[in-house]
């Protein structure tokens, strides 16, 4: 299936909502890597926001998870490196939150 052809106002448009939506997980992530949200309450959150970001991201995001452990704790729970906050099952976040607590 091709692309569809956009204008050059679409195209703005889509890289100006693309640009937002890359803000608001920076900043969300942020949020973890600060402390003022744990990684179970990001999993809880029900936005899209939330739902895009990368569980390997999230995982870095929490203090003394760096790529090794995030990796080692995705192999553990059996989550997939391409798979999203939102793509996640009720046991692999629940194993996730247990690793991590």
């Amino acid at each position: 299936m091709a692309l569809p052809t956009l204008t050059p106002e679409q195209r703005q448009a889509a890289l100006a909502k693309a640009a937002e939506a890359r803000a608001a997980r920076t900043a969300l992530l942020g949020k973890v890597k600060a402390g003022e949200m744990t990684f179970a309450q990001l999993l809880e959150r029900d936005d899209d926001i939330a739902k895009k970001i990368k569980v390997s991201q999230a995982l870095r995001a929490v203090k003394g998870v760096g790529p090794a452990k995030a990796t080692a704790l995705m192999e553990e729970a059996g989550v997939d490196e391409k798979r999203r906050l939102g793509g996640l099952g009720a046991q692999q976040r629940k194993k996730l939150v247990d690793a991590l607590g």
